[in-house]
């Protein structure tokens, strides 16, 4: 599975950017999927994830109510969408798939596909 994300950007604070992230080789519908991100000088830490069955979704506390993990699987795509976004934000954004995790869905060990990263940039 080759993956490619885009749609990242520099917006101020307050703003929104959506993430795409675009498969190729095999469908997303049978993965678990995630993004990542990795801010200057900081570990990749999880951001929001979406399990392979009924697509049941699970968001850091940082992000939570602010950005939204979701799938087109005709499109075999998988976006999130962030809004009011803030300084704190900024980074890059990696996509992730992988078969069923046999440990904590929030680590990046448990992701076997990547894709190259986006940056997002929010100023104040």
């Amino acid at each position: 599975v080759q993956l490619q994300a885009s749609g990242g950007g520099a917006v101020q604070a307050g703003g929104s950017l959506r993430l795409s992230c675009s498969a190729s080789g095999r469908t997303f519908s049978t993965y678990h999927v995630a993004w990542f991100r990795q801010a200057p000088g900081k570990e990749r830490d999880f951001v929001a994830g979406s399990s392979r069955r009924y697509y049941m979704t699970d968001y850091a506390d940082s992000v939570k109510g602010r950005f939204t993990i979701s799938r087109d699987n005709a499109e075999n795509t998988v976006y999130l969408e962030m809004n009011n976004l803030k300084p704190e934000d900024t980074g890059v954004y990696y996509c992730a798939a992988g078969a069923v995790p046999s440990g904590d869905p929030r680590l990046d060990r448990e992701y076997a596909y990547w894709g190259q990263g986006t940056e997002v940039t929010v100023s104040s």
